[in-house]
């Protein structure tokens, strides 16, 4: 409504003004080729006008016509990329389907449309990596090097290429030239510090951590673990042969992890071979304190090379209550105990622990006991067939190895930090069963030790 009414007034004062114009008082006069014309000062305005006006349309009409080539082609180009980036998009989606040859095919189409879009090519070379044809990728990722902009994705495709053919040296190459190119990429640095720690160049290694940007206080912590873990491999290499730089290292690592079980072992066993006891009783006491690990009670008590059984059991107790507060803590005094023919009190650290919900290490050392104490061979073997089938102890383990000692690498696919103190994967039933019945069939081992007539000094 309102529009209608606005069109009215519009023309109401159109027209208006038109009257007007004609009415204006005045003649004009025009001689063109000995023809006179005294038309109104309002009509001659007019006409003026609209032969403007007519000039103007006719003018557009022309010029339409004359562009029209122009417009077409230019109109063709447009609907040409429009096809391209479709095929380009549908490629992508292809691709992502797993379906690499009809990638392959839609990225030549868009390729053909937007010759000029590194992006079809790359996803030509993608394709080709996923259909195996290994020679085509090559070539067009090292066409697209050439390019500022596709090259850190051309080396990229290269190192996923390298990798797929198992070839890593050139993988590595590949990774390096990215990361000379390109600092903060993030699989390239991966790609080089993990080579580093596998070859065990710590110090490189650790020079590429100390430069790594960590923003957020997850990435600080995990910056400062990998140092640690770096710091803790060098500190156990050069225990033997450079004792004073080891103990830097560890001592470094523990710095940045307090509490650093493996690092700490390692500064304990350098003060202990430098005669330093009290350093590494004082460390212990405080890792111990810490983590509960069985390792750190162990190394405590024989911290004093030469001491007796009795010695050690006495040094142990310094740190264990009794009763021990954790399972750990008993099978430790329960060792010591064993070692020191002290039944009793191994009997009595292990008595928390040695119910239905008993581990392979408390079925263990109550097998010792019976066997030790009593002489009890029925009763050792039934703590042996139980030890068969209990619950397992945890143990340093890395993508399904266990390890006696922490490694600072894995064994299976050497990434960094792999072991980590836990329980090992349950074996099946069946491995269990198997396991059970044979070690029913074997007699105690001739290995545990029997009462003494007295206990030893």
């Amino acid at each position: 409504m309102i529009r209608l009414a606005s069109w009215i007034v519009g023309s109401l004062v159109i027209a208006a003004l038109a009257a007007w114009m004609i009415s204006l008082p005045g003649t004009l006069t025009l001689e063109v080729a000995n023809y006179r014309m005294q038309p109104r000062l309002g009509t001659a305005v007019f006409i003026f006008i609209c032969v403007a006006l007519v000039v103007i349309l006719v003018w557009a009409v022309v010029r339409r016509i004359i562009s029209a080539p122009k417009a077409l082609a230019r109109r063709s180009q447009e609907r040409r990329r429009e096809q391209g980036v479709e095929a380009l998009g549908d490629a992508v989606v292809a691709l992502q389907a797993g379906d690499a040859a009809r990638a392959r095919v839609l990225a030549r189409e868009a390729q053909a449309r937007l010759p000029d879009n590194a992006a079809a090519r790359l996803l030509e070379a993608r394709a080709d990596l996923a259909l195996g044809d290994m020679p085509a990728a090559r070539e067009h990722y090292r066409a697209l090097i050439a390019s500022d902009k596709t090259a850190l994705a051309a080396l990229t495709g290269l190192y996923d290429q390298a990798r797929t053919q198992q070839r890593p040296e050139a993988a590595l190459t590949f990774a390096r030239k990215a990361l000379a190119l390109a600092p903060g990429s993030a699989w390239a640095a991966e790609a080089v510090f993990g080579d580093l720690t596998r070859r065990g160049q710590w110090a490189q290694a650790v020079a590429m951590v100390n430069v790594e940007p960590a923003q957020s206080r997850e990435a600080r912590a995990a910056k400062r673990r990998r140092q640690a873990v770096i710091e803790t491999a060098r500190a156990r290499e050069a225990e033997t042969s450079d004792p004073l730089a080891g103990l830097d290292h560890a001592l470094t690592a523990l710095k940045l992890l307090p509490d650093f079980v493996p690092a700490a072992l390692i500064a304990a066993r350098i003060h202990i071979n430098r005669g330093d006891t009290r350093k590494a009783m004082s460390l212990l006491r405080r890792i111990w304190r810490a983590t509960g690990h069985p390792d750190v009670a162990a190394l405590y008590a024989h911290a004093q090379p030469g001491a007796s059984a009795v010695d050690r059991l006495k040094r142990l107790g310094e740190i264990i209550e009794t009763p021990p507060p954790h399972r750990a803590a008993g099978m430790a005094l329960a060792r010591a105990a064993i070692d020191a023919y002290d039944w009793p009190l191994a009997r009595q650290a292990l008595a928390p622990f040695s119910g239905p919900d008993a581990t392979q290490g408390v079925a263990s050392l109550m097998a010792e006991i019976e066997e030790g104490e009593h002489g009890d061979q029925g009763k050792a073997r039934e703590w042996l067939a139980r030890a068969v089938r209990a619950p397992r102890d945890p143990a340093w383990t890395a993508d399904g190895m266990v390890s006696d000692e922490w490694e600072p690498l894995s064994p299976v696919t050497g990434r960094l930090d792999a072991f980590e103190w836990k329980v090992p994967m349950v074996q099946s039933a069946s491995t269990a069963r198997a396991e059970g019945a044979a070690t029913a069939q074997l007699p105690v081992p001739a290995s545990l030790p029997l009462a003494p007539a007295q206990n030893p000094t």
